[in-house]
């Protein structure tokens, strides 16, 4: 299993790659394909067909105010914590190799990030 975490630089408003609207995220398909390793061409197809997951956690107590966004494709787990202005705190991406990823929410370790 290979994982990497970085602290993102903050970017300026209009280079933020997240867009929140009315409790909607829309994250840029080049960066979801990065972290994925998929074409940015390809990743709104594979959403469409379900190969591509995702999950968004709303933050509580000192998270208050930010989001967790987690995809999912084949064997690999991108994260990126974000804040309401789409500014992105943090990103992780783990590759689980020839293992399978963890499927329930019990297998997955949480942070103290709740479901909207």
């Amino acid at each position: 299993m290979i994982e990497s975490r970085q602290d993102a630089e903050l970017p300026s408003p209009p280079e933020c790659p997240i867009e929140v609207n009315d409790d909607a995220f829309l994250v840029d398909a080049a960066l979801i394909g990065e972290l994925l390793h998929v074409s940015a061409a390809f990743v709104p197809m594979l959403m469409r067909e379900g190969q591509i997951t995702s999950v968004c956690e709303r933050g509580i107590d000192e998270h208050d105010g930010e989001f967790r966004l987690t995809f999912f494709y084949r064997n690999r787990r991108a994260r990126l914590s974000t804040n309401l202005a789409g500014r992105i705190l943090r990103r992780s991406v783990i590759d689980f190799g020839d293992r399978p990823r963890p499927v329930s929410g019990k297998s997955l370790k949480r942070g103290p990030l709740v479901s909207p």
